[in-house]
């Protein structure tokens, strides 16, 4: 699983995380989507990793502007996570 961090410019209110949430969600095959106005990201857990241009395509029509995309490999925090 690849964790995706993407600094988005933009996000104003709690309307503004669920309307990017359902944009990722809407051209993106992930399995979590969480954004945060205050931190001014949005995290994305996937099976695969995505470029920065398909996360632009994916909120092109959203009014939100992608500043910074970070991959990672995304370990599962708990008690049983191997």
């Amino acid at each position: 699983m690849i964790k995706t961090t993407i600094k988005i410019d933009g996000m104003m209110c709690s309307m503004c995380e669920a309307h990017v949430n359902d944009a990722i969600r809407k051209r993106l095959d992930v399995k979590k989507v969480r954004s945060s106005r205050k931190k001014g990201e949005t995290v994305v857990i996937s099976e695969k990793e995505f470029t920065r241009d398909l996360i632009e395509f994916a909120l092109k029509d959203s009014g939100y502007k992608v500043l910074e995309v970070k991959s990672e490999p995304y370990k599962r925090r708990g008690l049983f996570s191997q």
